[in-house]
């Protein structure tokens, strides 16, 4: 009886070793979830949204000019909601042409998020400085992965979406704001 346990010692510690799971990234470790509610802030009590530009996955210098609404999605390419929402994101920011749509990659690499962006055919730019996140602070901060906001025509932060974007929710943010 000793014998087999010898042998079956090994056998159970290498078979239990191997129900670790693999490990994960700690980006994936601390990612928060958004639940897609919508926050909303009237005319008079906004604040300015922060500039927005610098370089994108497709390597070009990238500038937000202003005087439009904007819709500016926090993504990454780990993240399963995100890939939800990509194909609404495509096809509203194909509708709506009047409307800047930018994206902001965070805590991902940037030869992931080209390979999200080819499959998506994403046809809006992305910025690859997450830290322009931290001019949303004072505002709507994007407080999980993905954040969607909305900024009115004159360069102010109106809304934000935490989580995964519909058609309904974000379409009616934007023909909100836009009519203002």
């Amino acid at each position: 009886m000793k014998i087999r346990n010898l042998i079956l010692l090994p056998l159970i510690t290498v078979a239990l070793s191997s129900c670790g799971g693999g490990g994960s990234s700690i980006a994936e470790e601390s990612f928060i979830s958004g639940n897609g509610s919508v926050s909303y802030i009237k005319q008079s009590d906004r604040i300015a949204a922060p500039e927005l530009s610098g370089m994108t996955l497709s390597g070009k210098n990238y500038t937000f000019s202003g005087g439009q609404v904007a819709v500016v999605n926090v993504w990454a390419s780990w993240c399963a909601p995100c890939r939800a929402e990509a194909p609404t994101l495509k096809a509203l920011s194909e509708k709506y042409t009047d409307v800047a749509f930018i994206g902001i990659l965070t805590r991902d690499n940037p030869v992931n998020a080209e390979a999200f962006e080819r499959r998506f055919a994403i046809p809006y730019p992305t910025l690859i400085d997450d830290s322009v996140l931290i001019g949303f602070r004072k505002s709507l901060p994007a407080n999980a992965i993905p954040s969607t906001v909305v900024i009115d025509k004159s360069g102010n932060v109106a809304a934000r979406i935490s989580g995964e974007v519909t058609v309904a929710s974000l379409s009616e943010l934007i023909e909100k704001v836009s009519a203002e």
